[in-house]
């Protein structure tokens, strides 16, 4: 079978990379099952990231990291979500917040050199905090209910958040709040040891169970002044290169039921048939489907990340684009496993075939931001500006 990466490996370091992440895929996949069943983030496989460094990936070359770029941290997310997407949705978000931290500078030096070196000399493992069960997505606009009052020289902070990835295994949270002295919103830096942090485990979801997405809830956390990190402005947000990561992990796991599906038509051979399904001409053409939907969606994300990369200056501009992939390689990936789930068919549904988690695993993509909506009112926006 063809190895869909060929072509977008690139040079002697894109092999090294994409290397690293198929070892790390071939041993997550082992571990799919417990995952599913806990509905938590396997341990063993953050033991394993830390392990190989991937989670120090992004960072500078000062600090120890191999400052990935854009096109590199797909190439790897998506491989390793061939293995497990939500392994790979899950480690995505800590590579893409330090990622983020490095190429926008949104703290002051001296917090991320702390955090640089907790990273790479300690192997730690960070995530956003900001959705929450009156806001919904953060994407939409929401103020947080979660509020930090200022006490002197500290803040008390008190609130839930929702969908904290990894939240039971995160080292530190970085937790938005409305800061009530500056009329804000802002974020915290929070180590996981804190006095008043506490996780629920009330993940219970169709797909994505591994990610182990649990609610966050601080009470009367107390935090020197100096641990708001950021404080949001007015100003317009720049696009998020790195939010790529997210249509990267669905293009994965399609991948992943594609690759799968093609195995079994190889090999099932129903009495009725003096050859395997594979040369039904009905199948033949579902699988030839499944091959231009992918070259369409991956070619375009990875153009996209190529043009980042190589153009920085062109980045403001680039936010439609960016947000059009998603919408594309989300949909696409979808429609991918279900041409994998109909080529197998009823066996398809069975536990013991991995086609049912792809098909739940993989309609969680049109969740993520940005959703589907707000990408094609962006287009439509730019279409009709004068």
């Amino acid at each position: 079978m063809a190895d869909l990466f060929t072509p977008f490996i690139k040079n002697e370091r894109h092999s090294e990379l994409y290397q690293r992440a198929s070892k790390l895929a071939v041993k997550v996949k082992e571990r799919v099952k417990d995952s599913e069943e806990s509905a938590t983030f396997s341990i063993d496989n953050l033991r394993d990231l830390k392990a190989d460094g991937y989670v120090s990936l992004p960072l500078p070359k000062a600090f120890g990291g191999e400052d990935l770029s854009l096109y590199e941290l797909l190439l790897i997310q998506e491989k390793l979500a061939v293995g497990d997407g939500a392994t790979a949705l899950s480690i995505g978000w800590h590579m893409g917040v330090v990622m983020e931290l490095s190429e926008q500078a949104l703290w002051s030096d001296d917090k991320f050199i702390m955090i640089a070196k907790e990273i790479s000399e300690q192997k730690a493992v960070l995530n956003r905090a900001a959705t929450e069960p009156a806001t919904g997505s953060p994407t939409r606009g929401g103020i947080p209910e979660t509020k930090a009052i200022r006490n002197g020289d500290t803040y008390t902070i008190n609130g839930r958040k929702t969908f904290t990835t990894m939240a039971s295994v995160l080292d530190y949270f970085i937790v938005s709040a409305f800061v009530e002295d500056q009329g804000a919103v802002g974020w915290f830096l929070i180590h996981k040891d804190t006095p008043g942090i506490r996780v629920e485990h009330t993940w219970d979801t169709l797909g994505m169970r591994g990610t182990g997405s649990d609610d966050l809830v601080l009470e009367n956390v107390v935090l020197k002044e100096d641990m708001l990190v950021e404080v949001n402005q007015k100003k317009k947000s720049a696009p998020k290169g790195w939010l790529l990561h997210i249509p990267a992990c669905y293009l994965g796991i399609a991948i992943a039921a594609r690759n799968d599906a093609i195995e079994f038509a190889k090999n099932f051979q129903p009495n009725s048939l003096k050859t395997p399904i594979s040369e039904v001409p009905h199948v033949r053409q579902k699988i030839g489907e499944m091959d231009l939907k992918l070259m369409q969606a991956r070619h375009f994300m990875y153009a996209i990340a190529e043009r980042w990369d190589q153009y920085p200056e062109q980045r403001e501009s680039l936010g439609a684009e960016l947000a059009a992939v998603k919408t594309v390689a989300t949909n696409i990936a979808n429609e991918v496993v279900d041409l994998a789930m109909r080529i197998v068919g009823g066996r398809g549904l069975s536990k013991n075939l991995a086609f049912e988690q792809y098909y739940r695993d993989v309609r969680a993509g049109l969740h993520n931001p940005p959703m589907d909506d707000m990408v094609i009112q962006m287009l439509a926006g730019n279409a009709l500006r004068d």
